[in-house]
């Protein structure tokens, strides 16, 4: 049986084109960023039903590194369902992170702390930002989330896919040609000729080359020693290994 899926993780970590794979499929109906009202509306008897990033109205009550609670959002999507939860490399999610948490701290949910970090430099906001999601909204979830990883998406977009497949219960061949034209879309390559997740673009800026390990071209060896102490913990509950004295030596 096609279970519903649920898309969560830090922003500018892949969730918009991950969820444009399964508004690609056709198996699933599928919500970008539904607010709770519009999930309770949802006939999911009519069907798979695939959202990416949920989230409540500002003011309600949230679970810490959550954009709703989970508790209630869980009433809410019945079985089977498949959650996953999408995870970036952290020094390359701080760096797309930048126009964002720049401009007034637009990511959401942010850390409770946010406004004592406004003084602090930009790469260790963005840091901060990362870190709180990956350690408290993962933990909450961790239980039956599966991880889905960016650099997987982007190196290997079929094999990536198939697998996101896999575990929803669509069987792969009928769904080829569908893999096959969103995988199209995703690469590693990075100039203005490439697709962008289409929901995203705002964000989006052409100073480096590549997706992954994109901080080699937009950090400096003092940014990313700040950085890695600021995500240590949350990229050891994910396994992105970020060894200070290695990362640097290999600039």
């Amino acid at each position: 049986m096609v279970s519903h899926v649920v898309i969560l993780g830090c922003g500018r970590s892949g969730t918009s084109i991950f969820g444009e794979l399964f508004e690609t499929l056709g198996a699933h109906q599928y919500f970008f960023e539904p607010n709770l009202e519009q999930v309770r509306q949802i006939d999911f008897s009519a069907g798979p039903v695939a959202m990416k990033v949920p989230k409540a109205f500002p003011g309600t009550p949230m679970t810490p590194g959550l954009p709703f609670l989970l508790e209630e959002f869980l009433s809410l999507i019945p079985e089977p369902r498949t959650f996953f939860w999408q995870a970036r490399n952290p020094l390359d999610a701080v760096c797309s992170l930048r126009p964002g948490i720049e401009a007034n701290w637009s990511h959401n949910p942010k850390p409770p702390d946010w406004e004592q970090w406004l003084a602090r430099p930009l790469v260790e906001r963005c840091a901060r930002h990362w870190s709180y999601i990956n350690v408290n909204g993962y933990r909450a979830v961790k239980q039956f989330a599966a991880i889905n990883r960016y650099e997987d998406l982007v190196l290997d977009p079929i094999n990536a896919a198939k697998k996101a497949c896999s575990l929803t219960g669509c069987d792969v061949p009928p769904y080829q040609p569908a893999i096959e034209a969103w995988a199209a879309t995703v690469g590693n390559r990075k100039d203005v000729s490439v697709y962008e997740a289409k929901r995203q673009v705002v964000w989006s800026r052409q100073d480096h080359s590549v997706r992954v390990e994109r901080w080699r071209e937009n950090l400096s060896p003092e940014e990313v020693a700040a950085v890695c102490e600021i995500v240590k913990e949350a990229a050891s509950e994910l396994g992105y290994p970020v060894p200070q004295r290695e990362l640097l030596a290999h600039r």
